[in-house]
């Protein structure tokens, strides 16, 4: 026999009124008189789920979890589809931290009712939230199907789009968002970050101030204006902008962090002496509880290749929370101190720890393994890390490293130096003589943006200067000539190669590409990049734009001088293996291969400087 159905209680007109005045409450932040009304009309309908709704909104407005997660749940076994109510209550679970709940309740809510644009914008963003950017897009891109006029979910999409790195059509969405409130504050500021991310610094820089007068201030706005401001090539204002924004948010982290890479980067061009650590080390003084500013100066002192100081920082972090995040770092500052026996007790506990969670610190533990010749073990962990994450540019480059000092022939399966990479005919745009005219015009627009005193200091870059932000994108006729007849020339090259769907590399193969980032790099007389990978790229590039003579024609005993070599590794994994293929640059072609391969080149002397182009690229469909 089947259980007798629970008969649902409707609100009579008495109880409806109350309903409206406590949710009348709750919106101007009365949530003692609300909650007192909640909690009478549950007692009166206790059978009526909009009852029980209320009293669970009261309660999870009042911060009491527990008591509004049962008022929900009493409302959902009344009405077990209630759109409405699933997602109130999955925005109590989000708000708890419950994500995978919040995400299945929003199911529920949409399965339940399809049409309801704000169950779609809350999944979306939920989903955004826990980095499910393909389930967030296609739940935001129903939310404004189903409301047009929903600034908040045209903002959530241009976030979700932004995130898959759509930016172009981030941008459209966020000004649709503005459009429908003009005064939209957080539009205004995310705008300006897709604008800065497509290289149109003036136009971000115009944003961040409709943002700060829209009402939105702090320090994230002002650290992302000096941030722009040298994208825009005013290093002198970023500078202040930074000094600015640690002076007046000493506890803001990334401020610190801000300021000490542009003072080592573009101090010495703005005659300043200012050592880019002093400031940083007097912040952590100044507030030794705050343990992520240390542990950003820490990584700053790493970066800096200051790794005894770093050791000592971090070791007044593990002081104070020893977590496994703080012990790889020690691994990391000892590491970089030879004092690799202490590195490997510290690695292979933060294994234990972390399991096969974390493929960048598989990465380090990978490059730890290869100094100490345990080639097996460190082919393991890299076959782990991109087991993890399949895309993963620098697992990649470690496992071809141990299966090269493994002798396994898997290394030219996945490098294959003679088919993927190659040095590419680049025809010059319309409206040039030749080449060379094409060339100069380039070396004259790129030569005033190279304004900064050395390299910055998490690059690969020694002796020389690299451009800021993002280089194609910028409103300048000649660089988005530049960059049309770059990809023409990519794209042809692209559609030579194979497919495989078992290569990491060719399986990704798509019709065409997206640049993701775009730079110029001017290298001085004995200047060189040292060996690295592009680790958010899926295939990377150098233009040559002027070369030097030693460069172009070198002297007998000097034949390699400025080449661009291949496959190997950086040399403090001391592994002293040659490299696997050296091209000669020649001005006006590009240099294409998989971002994982091992690239640097070999120094030059030399009075003139070698200018190039680079960026990376992931695979797309075609569209631009």
């Amino acid at each position: 026999m089947a259980a007798p159905r629970t008969v649902v209680q409707a609100l009579d007109a008495g109880q409806a009124r109350q309903l409206e005045t406590a949710l009348r409450l709750l919106k101007a932040g009365n949530t003692s008189d609300a909650l007192a009304i909640g909690r009478r009309v549950a007692a009166e309908a206790t059978l009526a789920p909009d009852a029980q709704q209320l009293l669970g909104m009261c309660h999870a407005e009042a911060g009491d979890v527990a008591a509004a997660e049962q008022a929900f749940r009493r409302a959902l076994e009344l009405a077990p589809e209630h759109p409405l109510i699933l997602v109130n209550y999955a925005t109590l679970l989000r708000k708890a931290g419950r994500t995978e709940e919040a995400l299945s309740t929003f199911r529920r809510a949409v399965d339940a009712a399809p049409d309801f644009a704000k169950a779609w914008t809350e999944l979306g963003m939920t989903a955004l939230g826990a980095g499910q950017r393909r389930q967030a897009l296609k739940a935001l891109e129903r939310a404004v199907q189903l409301q047009p006029g929903s600034a908040l979910a045209w903002h959530a999409l241009g976030n979700a789009r932004r995130a898959d790195g759509e930016f172009e059509a981030a941008e459209e969405a966020f000004r649709k968002a503005l459009a429908l409130v003009p005064g939209y504050g957080s539009a205004w500021v995310n705008l300006g970050a897709v604008l800065r991310l497509l290289g149109r610094s003036g136009e971000a820089i115009a944003c961040f101030d409709r943002a700060a007068e829209s009402g939105q201030a702090g320090a994230e706005l002002s650290d992302a204006r000096a941030g722009v401001l040298l994208d825009d090539g005013r290093p002198g204002e970023a500078l202040e902008q930074a000094r600015r924004v640690v002076r007046e948010h000493p506890g803001f982290v990334p401020g610190h962090t801000t300021l000490a890479h542009l003072l080592w980067e573009y101090g010495p061009a703005l005659a300043s002496d200012e050592d880019p650590v002093a400031g940083f080390r007097a912040a952590v003084r100044s507030q030794p509880r705050n343990g992520p500013l240390r542990s950003a100066f820490a990584r700053f002192l790493l970066s800096a290749r200051r790794a005894d100081e770093a050791l000592d920082e971090i070791r007044m972090l593990r002081a104070q929370d020893d977590r496994p995040l703080f012990a790889w770092l020690e691994a990391e500052a000892l590491e970089a101190l030879d004092r690799a026996e202490q590195a490997g007790a510290l690695y292979a506990g933060v294994h234990r720890a972390l399991g096969g969670r974390d493929a960048d610190f598989l990465n380090a533990y990978t490059r730890h393994l290869l100094r100490r010749g345990k080639w097996d073990a460190a082919a393991g962990r890299a076959a782990e890390a991109t087991r993890i994450d399949p895309a993963n540019q620098q697992a990649w480059a470690h496992l071809a490293t141990a299966w090269r000092l493994l002798d396994d022939p898997r290394e030219f399966w996945l490098c294959d130096y003679e088919r993927l990479v190659a040095l590419v005919e680049v025809e010059p745009p319309a409206g040039f003589v030749g080449q060379p005219d094409f060339l100069d015009a380039l070396t004259a627009t790129l030569a005033p943006m190279h304004q900064a005193g050395r390299e910055p200091v998490q690059q690969s870059l020694r002796g020389g200067s690299q451009t800021p932000g993002r280089l194609f994108g910028r409103r300048d006729p000649l660089l988005e000539a530049a960059r049309s007849s770059l990809l023409r020339a990519v794209e042809r090259w692209v559609a030579t190669l194979p497919s495989d769907p078992r290569h990491p590399f060719l399986m990704r193969k798509a019709d065409g590409v997206r640049i993701v980032g775009s730079w110029s790099v001017r290298l001085w007389s004995s200047g060189n990049h040292v060996n690295h990978i592009h680790s958010e790229g899926w295939m990377s590039s150098a233009y040559y734009v002027s070369l030097p003579p030693s460069v172009r024609a070198p002297a007998v005993d000097d034949g390699d001088a400025g080449c661009i070599q291949f496959g190997q590794p950086p040399l403090e994994l001391g592994l002293e293996l040659a490299p696997r293929r050296l091209i000669r640059p020649e001005p006006g072609k590009l240099a294409l291969f998989p971002s994982y391969l091992w690239h640097g080149t070999v120094p030059f002397q030399d009075e003139q400087p070698r200018i190039t182009i680079a960026f990376d690229m992931i695979p797309h469909d075609g569209k631009r």
